[in-house]
């Protein structure tokens, strides 16, 4: 059985992690078709204001049918999908929790499928891997990172350490390597967390999960990342692929 979702992804910087992922995914077996449309994200900006408009529903809604319009219909690509996920961490816990919620139920309700954000991908892939305690290692100015870990704190997970970067753009983030995302896994990290998560769509990091956890010694949620993994925890279809991580092991699904 083949599981198809469809991804928003806000403008473009490292959307490229999507086919990437799907590869991975199928090269293990898993039977995942994981199509993505951008939508405009206005200002590329960490900053508040900006996420706020760039999270908008209207915004989001705006390329939706390019996702759920079948095959042949006037505005759709051919692609019918069966879930939509929001592919943003920051533009949606910008909102808080029960902002975020109220995104994701406005977005299901006008796609008419399941729907969910990376910023629930990220509480629901720690409570899937049971542990409590994490460290977050972001991109995002202080600001930001503090309010990633503000909604984590909502879900009942213990944040033991907050890590910015004070990087503002999208488009800076998405230009970042392994290197540095090994250096920022690594300077995030904390002794007391259990797992390190780095909270940004923007940044490349399918190819290198499993090597980032085998560096730290610890489970690593990434972005792009949970949020493949939350769109098919919506469908029920468990995936297991060790080259994404613990997340995708026996253990993570």
């Amino acid at each position: 059985m083949v599981a198809t979702v469809g991804f928003l992804y806000p403008g473009y910087s490292a959307e490229d992690d999507y086919p990437r992922l799907e590869a991975m995914l199928n090269e293990a077996g898993a039977g995942a078709r994981l199509p993505l449309v951008h939508t405009d994200i206005g200002t590329d900006a960490h900053r508040v204001e900006a996420l706020l408009e760039m999270g908008s529903v209207d915004r989001l809604t705006a390329v939706l049918g390019e996702l759920t319009a079948p095959e042949g219909a006037a505005g759709g690509n051919g692609t019918a999908v069966d879930a939509v996920v929001w592919a943003c961490t920051s533009a949606s816990f910008v909102f808080g929790h029960e902002g975020a919620l109220e995104q994701v139920r406005r977005l299901s309700a006008a796609a008419g499928l399941p729907a969910s954000s990376t910023s629930f991908a990220f509480a629901r892939a720690v409570a899937a891997l049971g542990v409590r305690r994490v460290a977050v290692a972001a991109t995002y100015p202080d600001d930001v990172a503090g309010l990633f870990a503000d909604f984590l704190k909502a879900a009942e997970i213990e944040v033991v350490a907050t890590r910015g970067s004070g990087i503002i753009t999208a488009a800076e983030v998405g230009t970042w390597g392994r290197d540095e995302v090994l250096r920022l896994a690594e300077a995030g990290d904390d002794p007391e967390a259990e797992a390190v998560l780095l909270p940004d769509t923007a940044l490349h990091t399918a190819a290198w999960v499993a090597e980032v956890e085998e560096t730290l010694g610890k489970p690593v949620l990434t972005a792009n990342q949970v949020t493949v993994w939350e769109g098919l925890r919506l469908l029920d279809h468990q995936a297991v692929c060790p080259a994404l991580g613990t997340l995708f092991s026996a253990r993570g699904v």
